[in-house]
């Protein structure tokens, strides 16, 4: 058997796969869409004959060069030989397999991070789902452990769930290992992610190094002791310094070697010591080492040996500090408050002020890496340079005592500004990356500004910067986290923060944040004097308990949203926002126009539809694209229960037009994402499948749904199964149930139709087997009743009809459609009632033309209902020539799949071209009876 054909795309999409990236983080990396990814990855499925995706991560190890290989690349490149520490590895490696999670501990400066590094990749091939690196330095707050893990493993935000949950869903069952490095400084924020992280993923193993044990359950503690220096100079401790000193000038030669021995022993075997000691032996000798070195540990003697080990380090760091050029010295300690790598040009701006001239910098820093003070790492966009963090916290210290820390802190929070501000207004494929490069200082600036009583404000200006920057780069949960920040920071004035807040909460779908987060803005804005902004948030609050009901975990008491919706009126005067605001809460919560879970209204629909039209008006005068989505979306809910699908339709479709044009807030993509998902469901009820494909297909590529694939392909799945593309189905179906899965086997009122249409497809196949295993997704992705009353008998009688069975069709769909109002009122009336009526037709039903005369008025305007109204009074006459305008009529609709079934009805010739046009679209040819 030949091998599969692979495209070179393909082969980058695989490869990636391997890194256990999603969909999105991998059209980021190689600057594709989204949906061009889909189609790769269906395409691997397809040509490597694997179920899922993990079987393709799985492959592309197996595929890859053995020096290549997944696990390998997801771990850093150390830039210099591991030496020595045979006995350790092993016993490292043997912890690792016989425990959960071990600790490796000592002091800064012992090797915990090289050893970690060297048994981690050691160890790769036994873990088939990979290994991951995560440098916990760059996180200054505890509460990002879990978002640095995210980053690290390519796990999105995915909205109704935080980051951490997200990480655990996404590992569960992975047979994977996880490195952390440098725990200690967060460790109040590792401690708890790990015990749940490691209470969740059975399968997986944690590798941490940390100054301390971390205290969690599972851990297993390795203590890393010094290099050894026992055997002299054939000891690791020697041999570690002779091949860093070899690496920078002439090896030592064995004329010294017991002076190395002396000096590796005067260091206590500590690695970090020991190479910052051989980087001066081209300049120094053994002679200048020892001197140099001796006068220095004498100052540091006394104390218990674990106490020394740390002194060896320190006496180390303060000779190579000593030994420096004063303006080197100020380098030094003013570049360590970056937390990650850094350019010269950020380094001048920061460090470059008396004594130090800017001018001066790049040298500076060349002769600093000359000294292994600095890393040098080079990048796409230059030079980077990095302290290991034990001489990035010595540099601290230093700058602490030289009295520069606040100076030094302050330009560092101003460069950050400028940079955050520079980035707001940027674009370009190359964002992601350079925002990505600054992140941590951004975060690390603006720790350190929020506590400084005099940088307030500016802390507050970096924290919005910071909040719309991280909604840019889809990281949701960090932009709501930073916009509350901004609050905080502003005071009485941070009711426009919190709003925002609740629109990124809205778009994470977190009722209760919303909710919560839109009184919170009502309480800021009275504090600040501004009743009516504090009438139109506590409205907004009101709207959001019965707009969103489906996305709370706890709906707020029904008594306490109508005294919320009281109160607002009451603040809001005359102001146009604010009463438009009000009006649409009394919509939502008196009339109840979203059909709330909590909803229990004594109104008529026309009164619900009167009440959404004057919030539409309201807002419309308010100038508030936002509001009058909102409102649109009231009206279009109202109309639907008064029985007016084309209504409701045409308010979902004027949604779309006016937020087009709406600038990019959080509000406003919020908005957006409901508007289309709305607009599609809607063109599905009224039978405009193009308009359903389209709105649906651009609710599928929205870059913050990435994530949760299950949710944004649902539609354009039910769009495609009516229309009878089923290759386009089967390949969304594979996103759409790795999404489902991946995200904890979800149940929502739009998955449960998203899982039936691909079942239906299955079916139309003819593969009943595949239709039985997708309607077990149903039954856990929906609810019973809507399936069973609703979509359910839409989907079932359309396969049952294909199949020729039109009594058991007849039986699916056989209540009154008033009997069903509640589950098909929406999207499935139509579809419900034109396929009644056509398999009362084929069933003989003594009622077939009394169904076919009651439908026409219920769908007249819908093309595909239509279509199907006027196939079965066709049917019922003899009358062929209408059944061919029939098909012409469904081809343009956008409905090829009613097309070709219309010619095979029509039999004879036209038969055998219905059966080539169900071929053409990956559909199964029913026996020849079928519809008789």
């Amino acid at each position: 058997m030949s091998s599969p054909v692979i495209s070179a795309r393909e082969a980058d999409v695989l490869a990636l796969l391997g890194e256990h990236l999603s969909n999105a983080e991998i059209a980021a990396r190689l600057f594709i869409s989204v949906r061009t990814v889909e189609s790769h990855v269906s395409s691997l499925l397809r040509k490597l004959q694997v179920p899922d995706r993990r079987a393709l991560s799985r492959r592309a190890a197996e595929l890859a060069p053995a020096e290549q290989s997944r696990s390998a690349a997801a771990l850093p490149a150390p830039l210099t030989a591991f030496v020595g520490r045979v006995r350790e590895r092993g016993e490292l490696a043997e912890a690792v397999k016989a425990h959960r999670q071990v600790t490796v501990v000592g002091p800064g400066g012992v090797g915990k991070t090289r050893l970690a590094l060297a048994v981690a990749a050691e160890a790769a091939d036994g873990f088939a789902d990979g290994v991951w690196f995560v440098d916990l330095v760059p996180v200054t707050d505890p509460g990002r452990v879990g978002a640095a893990v995210a980053a690290a493993v390519g796990v999105g935000e995915q909205p109704g769930r935080g980051i951490d949950d997200a990480v655990l869903a996404a590992l569960a069952d992975r047979r994977a290992l996880l490195v952390l490095d440098n725990c200690e400084q967060v460790r109040d924020g590792v401690a708890p992610f790990l015990e749940r992280l490691l209470t969740a993923c059975p399968r997986l193993r944690v590798l941490a190094t940390s100054r301390a044990r971390l205290m969690v359950p599972f851990e297993r503690v390795f203590p890393v002791p010094p290099l050894s220096r026992a055997g002299g100079d054939e000891s690791e401790a020697v041999a570690l310094f002779m091949d860093r000193a070899a690496a920078v000038g002439r090896p030592p030669g064995p004329a010294v070697s017991e002076g190395v021995v002396a000096l590796c022993e005067r260091l206590d075997g500590m690695a970090l010591a020991i190479e910052l000691a051989a980087a001066r032996w081209p300049t120094l000798g053994l002679d200048g080492l020892t001197a140099g070195l001796s006068d220095q540990l004498r100052i540091l003697t006394g104390g218990p040996r674990a106490d020394d080990r740390h002194r060896s380090v320190r006496a180390v760091l303060d000779w190579s500090h000593d030994l420096l050029q004063p303006q080197d010295r100020a380098l030094l300690r003013r570049v360590s408050v970056f937390v990650v790598p850094f350019t010269a040009e950020a380094a001048a701006e920061v460090a470059g002020f008396a004594p130090l001239d800017p001018a001066a910098v790049a040298d500076g820093l060349g002769r600093l890496a000359e000294q292994s003070l600095l890393t040098v790492t080079p990048s796409a966009a230059g030079t980077r340079y990095q302290a290991l963090e034990t001489i990035r916290q010595y540099g601290m210290e230093r700058l602490a005592d030289a009295g520069e820390l606040t100076d030094v802190r302050s330009r560092h929070v101003d460069r950050c500004l400028a940079g955050a501000t520079a980035l707001v207004g940027a674009s370009g494929a190359d964002w992601r990356a350079r925002f990505d490069a600054v992140a941590d200082d951004l975060r690390a600036a603006l720790a350190w500004a929020a506590e400084q009583p005099e940088r307030r404000a500016d802390a507050c200006r970096l924290a919005l910067s910071l909040a719309e920057l991280a909604f840019s780069r889809n990281l949701l949960g960090e932009s709501q986290q930073r916009y509350e920040q901004a609050a905080a920071l502003a005071g009485d004035g941070g009711a426009a923060a919190l709003r925002q807040a609740a629109a990124v909460a809205g778009c994470r779908r977190l009722g209760d944040d919303m909710f919560r987060l839109h009184h919170a803005a009502a309480q800021a804005a009275r504090r600040a004097g501004d009743t009516a902004g504090a009438g139109r948030d506590l409205a907004a609050a009101a709207t959001v308990a019965y707009r969103f009901s489906s996305e709370f975990t706890r709906i707020p008491p029904v008594d306490e949203v109508t005294a919320m919706l009281a109160t607002a009126r009451e603040l809001s005067g005359d102001a146009p926002a604010a009463v438009a605001a009000v009006a649409l809460a009394e919509a939502a919560v008196v009339a109840d126009a979203f059909g709330a879970v909590q909803g229990d209204v004594d109104n008529t629909a026309q009164e619900t539809v009167e009440r959404a039209e004057e919030a539409v008006g309201l807002a419309r005068r308010a100038g508030d694209p936002v509001a009058e989505s909102a409102a649109l979306d009231a009206l279009s809910g109202a109309r639907c229960w008064a029985g007016d699908p084309f209504g409701a339709a045409a308010a979902a479709r004027r949604r779309i037009d006016i937020l087009d044009a709406a600038p990019r807030t959080p509000a406003r993509t919020h908005e957006w994402m409901d508007a289309v998902a709305m607009a599609a469901g809607s063109a599905l009820g009224v039978g405009e499948l193009p308009r359903a494909r389209q709105w649906g297909r651009q609710l599928a590529d929205h870059p913050l749904l990435a994530e949760v694939s299950h949710h944004a392909t649902s539609w354009l799945l039910i769009a495609d199964a009516f229309a009878g593309h089923a290759d386009d189905v089967l390949t969304g179906s594979v996103r759409f149930l790795d999404a489902w899965q991946r995200n904890g086997r979800q149940r929502s009122f739009s998955l449960g139709p998203g899982a039936a249409s691909v079942a239906m497809i299955h079916g139309l196949r003819g593969d009943h087997d595949a239709r039985a295993t997708w309607l077990a997704v149903v039954d856990r992705a929906g609810t019973a009743a809507e399936h069973r009353h609703g979509y359910g008998a839409v989907f079932d009688a359309m396969v049952l009809l294909h199949h020729g069975d039109a009594d058991a069709a007849l039986e699916r769909v056989a209540p009154e459609p008033d009997q069903v109002w509640k589950w098909v009122s929406w999207i499935w009336l139509h579809w419900y009632v034109a396929l009644r009526a056509e398999a009362s037709v084929l069933a003989g039903h003594p009622d077939a033309r009394d169904r076919v005369d009651a439908a026409r008025p219920l769908v007249a305007g819908n093309p595909v209902a239509t279509a199907q109204l006027d196939r079965a009074q066709a049917l019922l006459d003899g009358d062929l020539p209408r059944q061919l305008a029939a098909a012409a009529a469904f081809d343009a609709a956008g409905c090829p799949y009613q097309s070709a079934r219309t010619l095979l009805l029509a039999r004879g010739e036209h038969a055998t071209a219905g059966t080539a046009a169900l071929a053409g679209l990956g559909l199964a040819f029913p026996r020849p009876d079928a519809g008789c």
